[in-house]
């Protein structure tokens, strides 16, 4: 039988062993990092799809100002999954009519490159009331199961003018 400290001795060098290894693949994804261009766009093409998801959910939370104001876990756990079920409609929301809006385009005749899909979120909420209070009257053509008209393509390109 081996002795305690024999035994910690190998415990030790088991852990140095595994931080080397854990240093060699940091080593290599630095190393890929510098040396690729695709991938560091990657990176930070995810970075910047966290950080604005990060930022919807500040949006939506803002009538806190950010706070979770109950004071015992579970309602902040509550709160925090409100808000993930809030931000995950958001996305849904704006998913459904983005490729709605897409097929349009496409049936117009429009020519649509798929790099600039790519860069498309689902993550705006400038067209999202976020603050004040909320009467939902459902209109008739949703509770059917329809979609809300798209606006035309041309009273959209005179409000941006």
């Amino acid at each position: 039988m081996r002795s305690l400290r024999s035994h910690t001795r190998h415990l030790a060098t088991l852990g140095r062993a595994l931080a080397a290894v854990g240093r060699a693949s940091k080593t290599v994804h630095l190393l890929d990092y510098c040396n690729d261009p695709a991938y560091r766009r990657a990176i930070l093409g995810q970075l910047n799809r966290g950080e604005g998801r990060h930022e919807l959910a500040r949006r939506v939370c803002h009538g806190n100002k950010g706070e979770l104001p109950q004071p015992y876990r579970e309602g902040q756990e509550q709160q925090l999954g409100t808000l993930g079920l809030v931000v995950n409609c958001i996305v849904l929301y704006n998913t459904i009519y983005t490729q709605r809006a897409l097929d349009q385009l496409k049936a117009d005749g429009y020519d649509i490159h798929r790099d600039n899909i790519r860069r498309l979120s689902p993550l705006a909420c400038e067209h999202i009331t976020l603050t004040g209070r909320y009467h939902l009257i459902i209109p008739e053509l949703i509770r059917r199961g329809e979609y809300r008209p798209l606006k035309a393509l041309n009273a959209a390109h005179a409000a941006s003018a």
